[in-house]
């Protein structure tokens, strides 16, 4: 597998697992608490910041025909 797909397979299943960490936080968690919170808004974040840095790889990578 090439680096580049390598990074994309990368990138969709840690956001798949961010998405999870947020749902288990916010909907799932069986007694809501400040640690079930904060790891709930870490994978928010996490969500929304790993398909940026999937865009931003694939740029470089398809920029530097690597």
């Amino acid at each position: 597998m090439s680096l580049k797909g390598f990074h994309i397979v990368f990138v969709s299943v840690s956001t798949l697992l961010f998405v999870f960490l947020a749902l288990w936080a916010f909907v799932l968690a069986p007694e809501p608490s400040a640690i079930s919170t904060a790891l709930g808004f870490l994978g928010l974040a996490g969500a929304i910041l790993m398909p940026v840095y999937g865009v931003c790889f694939y740029r470089k990578i398809t920029r530097d025909h690597i």
